[in-house]
């Protein structure tokens, strides 16, 4: 079947337009037009492993249950080898907004999570994530977010023993330089600043989740690994709502330890040494 006709199969409307709109590692990107007069944001799978469209349509849902937190796009239909959104025009970030993106984080982190982890394993980019929930934060992250990825990497070559240990050590010491303990955040996941799409009225739009329960601070420290526009009015903002620990400014790389490992495996390069300079930061 081909994907304009598996997308009119799953919405019950003929697609009259189809334009091709880039590809990233887990797939292609289309935006189609409908009989109904609607436009559609269509993902293919290519490359993309099996149920990874069910997880990221049910990390949509979850984070859309959030009172008050940023808005998410409706999951209009999905199979295993398609994910259907509806079309969002987007454009740079206007000054307000920015403030509003960060009060509704601060809400949707708020909204909470049963644990830290996820009823369900799901995917960062094409990187498998062990979401197996946890009591505490130290060892969700030391056992679900770098322990998986230091191991395909020593697998590979790509890390020597005494690299490896230097996420040992950073692990046995998560305890005492995590912070306060905070009960699971509902988090986004995968927060960079492309997975934040601006609309036309400044509104800040959340796409692309790794949705699951974990420290709130992971979420603001991955719109700083790679430039978030407008960040530090967004933080203050966050905190005007809810208050974040103190040192959280100090604890920043340590939440970037687990995407620059992710980045490592997806894409090599200088990614694992970034990693690495944050893991000892921490390590001792």
């Amino acid at each position: 079947m081909r994907l304009h006709e598996r997308v009119t199969s799953l919405l019950g409307v003929a697609v009259t337009r189809v334009e091709p709109h880039g590809s990233a590692i887990t797939g292609d990107r289309w935006r189609m037009e409908l009989t109904d007069g609607r436009a559609v944001f269509v993902k293919s799978r290519h490359g993309a492993p099996e149920g990874f469209f069910a997880a990221e349509a049910a990390g949509l849902r979850w984070l859309s249950e959030a009172p008050g937190g940023p808005p998410v796009p409706d999951v209009l239909g999905y199979d295993e080898q398609a994910l259907i959104l509806p079309w969002l025009p987007s454009g740079p970030p206007p000054r307000v907004p920015v403030e509003r993106l960060g009060r509704e984080l601060a809400a949707l982190h708020s909204a909470g999570a049963p644990a830290f982890g996820r009823d369900r394993d799901g995917w960062i980019g094409a990187a498998p994530l062990d979401n197996r929930p946890c009591v505490a934060w130290p060892e969700f992250y030391a056992e679900r977010r770098i322990g998986p990825y230091v191991r395909v990497l020593r697998e590979r070559g790509d890390l020597s023993a005494e690299q490896a240990a230097v996420f040992t050590r950073l692990a046995a010491r998560l305890g005492s330089v995590a912070g306060p303990p905070e009960p699971p955040a509902r988090l986004h996941g995968d927060l960079w600043s492309g997975n934040v799409l601006w609309d036309p009225d400044g509104r800040g739009w959340l796409v692309d989740p790794a949705a699951h329960g974990g420290h709130r601070e992971t979420d603001l420290a991955m719109l700083g690994l790679f430039g978030a526009p407008g960040l530090p009015r967004l933080l203050r903002a966050y905190q005007e709502v809810t208050p974040l620990a103190p040192g959280w400014e100090d604890r920043r790389e340590l939440h970037q330890v687990h995407p620059l490992l992710v980045h490592a495996v997806l894409f090599g390069g200088s990614y694992l040494g970034s990693a690495l300079d944050a893991a000892r930061r921490y390590a001792g």
